[in-house]
């Protein structure tokens, strides 16, 4: 079209004006729901997901931002193929003049409705104190351990390996049962009522990862209460570490992954015997290490024993000094006041000597049975009398 054949009246709109108007006519669509088919999911290093959502006859270029990503938490299920329900806006992408979701959040598709019964669920058996029962103890060294899983896939490989090289001795037993699909839910709690007839020591029930809907069989009340009533203890294995089931809450233990319950079920047997011959050394050395101790202790006490005599003895000296000193000034008085009391005493002594007044001229007159004579009334005829003399004696007849 040449310039004289280009209509006045009429704008002309660039490219971009184009594209602006189709983003302002899109604004309406601003928050909408949609469900779709992931394809070629393709998270960037800039934290970006570029993919397609798709159904049965049509497609779209879909993006999610990396905030967006980052608030998803079940980001690490969005692959090709899964299923998915995403809050949109419509927007165009400039550059190719596309239209394309931009998502703001998403979820696979059903678990919405799955999780409203969970948490429904969930509060109903915690009404009921289900989940508040005292959890049992598992063994520390079980000899039987029963296994409620799929006799298919991994799981009971991995549980079985694990367990057999820890403890080689460990007699295990599985109770083959689906665990998931129709029927599923009634088969694990007929199996856990099973085991817990047949007196295991310990009972593992779970199975490896998976959507919401293949986990399903774990959140059915009839396998709930089956594990609670359980008198076995019991250890949760279902999914992974981010996975959690209204079985977990019920358990009494729960694991993260069906490996880890095996290595919670049972010991490594290499380190029981290590810590036995430990043990064996241990009270082997124990009596010549206590009679060590011991001595060391007689030693202890006898040096101490020694210093306290030495400082006891020490201070008697120095107390027995003190009382030397102020006891001899005593005794030296004691003796001197002895002394002058002796020579006093000895003084009146002749005083007391009844022989003494003899030698002045007086005599003693002695009975024959050797009385004084004091008075004349103490003589009758015929007495023998004995007068003694200063330088004598001599014998008289009364008359």
């Amino acid at each position: 079209m040449s310039e004289a054949e280009r209509p006045s009246a009429e704008k002309i709109h660039s490219v971009s004006e184009i594209t602006q108007l189709v983003k302002d006519r899109l604004k309406e669509f601003s928050r909408i729901w949609v469900a779709g088919e992931i394809s070629g999911w393709k998270v960037y290093p800039s934290g970006h997901a570029y993919f397609k959502l798709k159904d049965a006859s049509a497609q779209m270029s879909a993006v999610m931002f990396a905030s967006a990503c980052a608030r998803c938490k079940q980001l690490s299920r969005m692959k090709d193929g899964a299923k998915i329900e995403a809050i949109v806006r419509l927007d165009v992408y400039a550059p190719r003049g596309e239209c394309q979701l931009v998502v703001l959040a998403a979820r696979i598709a059903g678990e919405g409705e799955l999780m409203a019964r969970f948490l429904e669920l969930k509060e109903k058996l915690q009404a009921e104190g289900l989940f508040d029962r005292p959890k049992k103890r598992i063994p520390f060294l079980p000899h039987r351990v029963g296994i409620v899983t799929s006799p298919a896939g991994a799981v009971i490989h991995d549980m079985g390996k694990t367990m057999f090289r820890r403890f080689p001795n460990v007699e295990i037993t599985l109770f083959p049962v689906k665990v998931q699909g129709e029927g599923a839910a009634a088969e694990i709690a007929a199996a856990l009522q099973w085991m817990d007839a047949r007196g295991f020591d310990v009972v593992i029930v779970g199975r490896g990862g998976g959507s919401i809907e293949d986990l399903w069989a774990f959140n059915e009340e009839i396998v709930v209460r089956a594990v609670a009533a359980m008198e076995t203890p019991v250890i949760s294995a279902v999914g992974h570490q981010t996975d959690y089931t209204l079985c977990d809450f019920a358990a009494d233990v729960r694991a993260g992954t069906p490996s880890i319950a095996a290595e919670i079920a049972v010991p490594v047997k290499d380190e029981l015997v290590g810590k036995i011959a430990s043990l064996r050394e241990r009270l082997a050395q124990a009596p010549l290490r206590a009679a060590e101790r011991d001595a060391q202790k007689v030693d202890h006490l006898a040096q101490r024993l020694a210093t306290a005599l030495q400082g006891a003895a020490q201070r008697a000296e120095t107390r027995l000094a003190r009382l030397d000193a102020r006891l001899r000034p005593a005794v030296d008085a004691c003796i001197a006041r002895a002394e002058r009391h002796l020579a006093a005493t000895a003084g009146k002594l002749p005083l007391l000597d009844p022989y003494n007044p003899l030698k002045r001229g007086y005599t003693l007159t002695l009975d024959a049975n050797g009385n004084t004579v004091r008075a004349a009334g103490d003589v009758k005829t015929g007495d023998v009398l004995t007068t003694r003399t200063a330088d004598g004696a001599f014998a008289s007849v009364v008359r």
